[in-house]
């Protein structure tokens, strides 16, 4: 785990743990995500807001005056702190942690589900109550169509991988010809 990693896991948890206290965590994580989208939205002001040789008080100053009275005041003395101490490239993993603690506080999860057709809605709370069950989680469903899977779906639920996708049993028959040939 690299060091710059284990720092945005610091901030994570400090800015989950204010949230918390204030009762503010869906607040924060909403508020996070859109100041984050924002900065990589724009390329021009992510390259000046990274940028090494531009003075931290002129940072600061256009961050409060972007973001002032638009998000709370822990998001924004975050950003700033973050800032101030030269880690702005941490802001993506910041909000990726602070998802993840929050998610695992609150007793959620994000699960990706990809398939060949759009999901309707009926499909996404049945997919989601069954891996609700399997996880012991609430989960939430971010849908992805790939024709490619030709049948069935996938799910992704962190670092687990449910594969029930025609191409994935494909493949695994595939594999499993190959290495009895081999035999």
């Amino acid at each position: 785990m690299s060091r710059d990693t284990i720092v945005a896991k610091r901030y994570a948890k400090a800015l989950f743990e204010l949230a918390q206290g204030q009762n503010q965590i869906a607040q924060v994580e909403e508020e996070l995500s859109q100041v984050v989208g924002i900065i990589h939205d724009n390329v021009d002001f992510e390259k000046l807001l990274t940028h090494p040789n531009i003075d931290t008080s002129k940072k600061l100053a256009m961050l409060n005056q972007l973001f002032e009275g638009k998000v709370s005041e822990i998001v924004l003395s975050t950003i700033c702190l973050l800032v101030e101490r030269r880690r702005e490239e941490l802001l993506s993993t910041l909000l990726e942690d602070f998802v993840f603690i929050a998610n695992e506080a609150l007793g959620q999860a994000q699960a990706i589900v990809t398939t060949p057709l759009a999901l309707t809605e009926d499909e996404a709370k049945d997919i989601a109550a069954r891996f609700a069950v399997i996880s012991g989680k609430k989960i939430q469903i971010s849908s992805v169509v790939d024709p490619s899977l030709l049948g069935g779906l996938t799910v992704r639920i962190g670092d687990r991988l449910y594969d029930g996708s025609l191409s994935g049993k494909l493949a695994r028959l595939e594999k499993s010809l190959q290495v009895s040939q081999a035999l």
